[in-house]
């Protein structure tokens, strides 16, 4: 028989584990706390209720401040000791522009509206990746590393696995900003709400300390509104019929969080030049589940000649889903008949787009049932794209390529391969082939990762597949390969925190595992043509079938094995930062920018 006060701790202890999720660490109204659990626990018995109380004294001073928050203190933050300062310089500032002399008066117009709008979405981001954004800034008295947590939309450096880059900042949570830092996923998995799992949805504590979920239109409602009254401005301004239906669409899809009328009406734009997308779309920052979209905004400008030249692609992709090498259960999935492909010069991005890595292509709407009627559009953002090209593709050959192949790395090699990654996303399957629902609610927090590097090699090897068919007329096929191993070295240095990091860390070890590529003796890479093509093959069957059978636990082992930095790669990157060459760029926009 346990004596009381062995007793009293075993059941302090069994209280803590079960119920000390409900603190909130940072409260500091002793007395509202004590009212609070005496009203959740009245009834428990009373010795109890005593090592209980017990509890609460030690819970409340000892309590750590929130993982997604910064402390309490109001002192200045500086940069973490262990963060060596040219980390702060990873990224190459570069201006978005485009040839503005080519646009109506009416587009021209238009333009500062919609940038307004979009800086309403970077608001809402922070929110959702952080939390208060002004409190964070204000107490970041170095410039230079304030600038570096507006890139990074908090404490967190974005392309350094998530690293805190303050002092005094643990770690971020891997849900954001979007469920309650003490929530665990057994909790939520427990929790009983038909919207919990909803793309649109905050998750909270009530008053009682229960978790609920929060609808966008309702959570942001005052940032909403605004951007949803800027958007319907922005539809009295344009003539342009199928842009007016889209924007009022997207309007009051903001206000009630129902963005398939809207997605479908943007499919269905004709003639215009100005392009919008805006609102929650991408899931890439909730790491926890995968379940939350968050914020974000791009501003287009269409490039008429350039999409020209991709128009004939979209017929080819039906018999590229026929012919994908993979056992045909797993390319079943038809292929929407409204494919697109365009290219654009972006003058804007706001929020999750903007944040760490930028994009450099986008293919959406990303709901299945769309894509399956509908089709997509792939969007190039091909002046984004030069700008990556031009300050780290060519450093990077420079240095980690072996000097024969050098001339094989070239920036229509580059636009093509990031081009039919995009179009590859459209392929294979979205619904899994044994009833578990769709891919990406099968594979949860490993989908993201999964699906790029999907696309990554199958968009190699679609276009491979075009270049046998004579697509590409005179171009060299080893081209597309030694720029696409170029890319690897680029983007790997996104990080583990990266879906498209993970994506180039799994390649990179497969294609190295299978002989696609050598390291010689100098530090640089070779690529073995016949080799790449035979990894090409067999990755892609590999993450079409994971897909297809939402094999969440091999793609955890995969990854674990596969999807991480191994010593001499990180050796090589080490090079690359040591020479200056950033990792990524940062833009200079904004109406002042382009001239207006």
């Amino acid at each position: 028989m346990l004596s009381r006060n062995v007793a009293a701790k075993n059941w302090s202890t069994k209280w803590y584990k079960t119920y000390s999720f409900q603190m909130k660490p940072r409260s500091t109204n002793f007395v509202s706390g004590l009212r609070y659990f005496h009203a959740t626990f009245v009834n428990i018995q009373p010795m109890k209720y005593l090592a209980f109380l017990f509890s609460v004294l030690v819970v409340i001073g000892c309590s750590s401040p929130e993982a997604n928050q910064e402390p309490s203190s109001n002192a200045a933050f500086s940069l973490s000791p262990s963060v060596d300062a040219a980390r702060l310089d990873i990224y190459k500032t570069v201006r978005l522009t485009t040839d503005v002399s080519k646009l109506s008066e009416e587009d021209k117009a238009l333009i500062p509206v919609l940038i307004e709008a979009a800086k309403i979405m970077n608001e809402i981001f922070w929110e959702e990746a952080y939390g208060d954004k002004n409190e964070l800034l204000s107490k970041i008295e170095d410039p230079k590393v304030r600038t570096f947590a507006e890139v990074n939309y908090g404490p967190w450096d974005r392309l350094g696995d998530n690293a805190p880059f303050l002092e005094g900042v643990g770690p971020k949570s891997a849900g954001a900003n979007f469920y309650p830092s003490d929530m665990t996923k057994e909790e939520f998995e427990g929790w009983r709400s038909s919207i919990k799992t909803s793309q649109y949805t905050m998750v909270r504590r009530d008053s009682t300390g229960k978790l609920q979920a929060i609808y966008y239109h309702k959570f942001f409602k005052d940032k909403v509104t605004r951007a949803s009254e800027l958007l319907k401005e922005a539809s009295t301004m344009t003539t342009n019929k199928s842009l007016k239906y889209y924007l009022e669409l997207r309007a009051a899809a903001l206000l009630k969080d129902s963005y398939n009328p809207s997605d479908i009406a943007w499919l269905a734009l004709e003639g215009n030049t100005i392009d919008v997308v805006l609102g929650p779309i991408e899931t890439y920052e909730d790491q926890l589940f995968g379940y939350k979209a968050a914020h974000e905004a791009y501003i287009l400008v269409k490039d008429l000649a350039w999409s020209k030249r991709l128009e004939r692609y979209k017929e080819m992709l039906p018999g590229l889903q026929r012919t994908l090498p993979c056992d045909k259960k797993y390319r079943q999935d038809p292929i929407g008949g409204n494919a697109q492909l365009n290219a654009y010069d972006v003058i804007y991005y706001a929020g999750d787009c903007n944040s760490g890595g930028k994009t450099i292509a986008v293919n959406l709407p990303n709901d299945e049932e769309i894509q399956q009627k509908y089709g997509t559009r792939r969007s190039q953002l091909k002046n984004a794209m030069r700008s990556k090209f031009d300050a780290i593709m060519v450093p990077i050959t420079d240095m980690l390529i072996v000097e024969e192949q050098q001339k094989n790395v070239t920036f229509d090699a580059f636009f093509n391969n990031t081009m039919f990654h995009e179009v590859a996303h459209g392929l294979g399957v979205k619904n899994t082939i044994n009833g578990q629902g769709t891919v990406r609610e099968s594979l949860k927090e490993q989908a993201s990762a999964l699906e790029e590097g999907k696309a990554d090699i199958l968009g190699l090897w679609m276009v491979t597949e075009l270049h046998k068919q004579g697509e590409f007329g005179e171009a060299d096929l080893m081209d597309n390969y030694v720029t696409f191993l170029a890319g690897i070295f680029r983007s790997v240095r996104f990080g583990a925190s990266s879906a498209h990091g993970r994506a180039n860390m799994l390649r990179f070890n497969y294609f190295q595992e299978k002989g696609a590529f050598t390291r010689n003796g100098d530090g640089r890479y070779s690529v073995n043509f016949e080799k790449m093509q035979e990894a090409m093959t067999s990755l892609s069957a590999l993450i079409l079938k994971l897909q297809g059978e939402g094999a969440y636990d091999d793609v955890v082992a995969l990854m674990a094995e596969k999807g991480v930095v191994t010593k001499q790669l990180q050796a090589d990157l080490d090079r690359l930062g040591a020479a200056g060459i950033p990792v990524d760029v940062v833009f200079e926009q904004g109406v002042d920018v382009l001239g207006l």
